[in-house]
């Protein structure tokens, strides 16, 4: 297996870049991401002191005439024209990532022009997703005037962008190649997931038993994803294709735990090489695509009238964070088309929220697995180690994904300020609106970034081909079923609430 992989192709592969030669001590992208989400929670949180920070931000509605697809998210900027509204948002991601994309050491100059390219593409696409024939739902048709359409609501915004992603990455390489410095669907993920917890803080608040039966089973889910899948992965591994205990555990934890943050918490974990973990995380974007081209349409065929369930295999199953809630947010709106033509309207957001929470119980558990292998390997297999040199608790936290602080963070404060000051419940819910756009705009850069970063043909040049034979055998011959079955003994029953009138 070509070692340069390692050296010079990982922002091509796992959409994390090296380091540039400045990064702030002690700061990476998984810190910055905490950052970005938690400014924009703060600033959206401004409406409760009568200032409207964010009210100026794109929303894009579901059109028919494109002059009346874009506007400002608030009424207190309702004459601001849709291009000047467009433009700010644009620059207002520019100056945040920029500013962080200067901490964590890139060269900002090269992010900007890239990022340009892929913020432009992403909303082009969103836009186009919104487009009513493909995403009005049946319910809403004769609003439109229009006889028939997708059922695919907006989110369709997010194939299209990994449709367009895709081909950039397979078919452009020279555009892939200018724009890396600004694919990081890490990054846009995880900014966005902690924006997305006052989301759901919000949705807690209006319906706090299920919310809290949605977590506790979340946590339960998980528990027993981790005691079968990872052992049985690394079985098959050693047993059945002979690869090294250095190769079999960040393949393990890759394929079974958290794809690219698994993997790389591993590869640390047990001091593998760094071509290791690189090479797993190649496979698990790789395989992520699939599955998420795959497995929301799955869901919306056959556990349509299970959307929970559906929700919970999206997290259990897809194994990168922003292809994992993503999937959720296809499914999601898949699966409230499908329910709309049966009479039943579900509250939008309920499945990609439990897609969330369970990949986000799982990145909380990557801390505490790697310590774990990092003690199995100082203790048994480890012979770098002095003797006595034990693990130490900042190995943990190391390991640790910091960005889920964030998001266990906005949910915690949205949900008390709706606890202890429940008149302001109506001003919080305009707060997480706003800040949602952004949300959805870290997501459908994800969607463009994880296209772009799966270069099909590039990977198999490299020799990764025995490597996705254990992915295909593992994940399609027993982990995508063990993780239904889980999902199903622990979300079945459970449904979304329905929308009111």
């Amino acid at each position: 297996m070509a070692v340069d992989l390692a050296q010079s192709g990982t922002s091509a592969q796992t959409g994390t870049a090296p380091p540039g030669p400045h990064p702030v001590q002690g700061f990476n992208e998984d810190w910055l991401a905490m950052c970005i989400g938690l400014l924009v929670f703060a600033l959206s949180l401004a409406l409760l002191f009568g200032v409207d920070l964010l009210g100026w931000g794109i929303t894009t509605s579901v059109w028919t005439s494109p002059a009346k697809a874009l506007g400002a998210a608030s009424k207190n900027y309702a004459g601001l024209p849709a291009v000047v509204s467009l433009v700010g948002t644009f620059l207002f991601m520019l100056v945040i990532l920029g500013v962080g994309a200067k901490k964590v050491g890139v060269d900002v100059k090269k992010f900007a022009q890239g990022f340009g390219v892929v913020f432009g593409l992403s909303y082009l696409c969103w836009f186009f997703g919104s487009w009513a024939y493909i995403a009005a739902t049946p319910n809403t048709r004769g609003a439109f005037k229009i006889g028939w359409s997708l059922n695919l609501t907006n989110e369709s915004g997010f194939i299209i962008a990994l449709l367009c992603g895709l081909f950039i990455g397979n078919f452009m390489p020279g555009v892939a190649a200018w724009i890396k410095e600004a694919i990081r669907p890490e990054l846009y993920i995880k900014a966005g997931i902690v924006i997305l917890g006052g989301f759901l803080g919000i949705a807690a608040l209006d319906q706090r038993a299920l919310a809290t039966s949605v977590m506790f089973r979340g946590i339960c889910a998980i528990i027993e994803a981790y005691l079968i899948y990872w052992p049985l992965v690394y079985f098959v591994s050693r047993k059945y294709f002979g690869f090294s205990r250095e190769w079999a555990a960040p393949l393990a934890s890759g394929i079974s735990i958290c794809g690219v943050s698994a993997a790389i918490a591993t590869g640390g974990a047990i001091r593998a090489r760094a071509v290791v973990p690189v090479m797993v995380s190649s496979l698990v974007v790789v395989f992520s695509v699939v599955e998420l081209l795959i497995l929301p349409f799955a869901a919306q065929h056959f556990l349509w009238d299970q959307p929970m369930v559906a929700g919970a295999w999206m997290g259990l199953a897809v194994k990168t964070d922003g292809a994992a809630v993503a999937s959720g947010a296809i499914a999601d709106s898949l699966i409230r088309a499908k329910a709309a033509t049966m009479g039943i309207n579900y509250s939008p957001g309920w499945v990609m929220n439990v897609a969330a929470t369970v990949k986000v119980f799982i990145d909380i558990f990557i801390g505490v697995w790697a310590f774990v292998l990092a003690w199995v390997w100082a203790a048994k297999f480890d012979k770098t180690r002095a003797p006595g040199d034990k693990v130490k608790a900042k190995e943990i936290w190391q390991r640790f994904p910091k960005f889920v602080l964030g998001y266990v963070a906005t949910f915690l404060i949205v949900l008390a300020i709706g606890i202890l000051a429940p008149k302001t419940i109506g001003q919080v819910k305009g707060a997480m609106g706003q800040a949602n756009i952004f949300r959805g705009i870290f997501f459908v850069m994800t969607f463009f970034s994880i296209g772009v970063v799966s270069n099909f043909r590039k990977l198999w040049e490299e020799g990764i081909g025995r490597l996705a034979a254990v992915y295909v055998l593992c994940l399609f011959g027993y982990i995508i079923w063990i993780g239904l079955a889980i999902s199903w003994l622990f979300f079945h029953g459970m449904l979304p609430p329905l929308l009111k009138g």
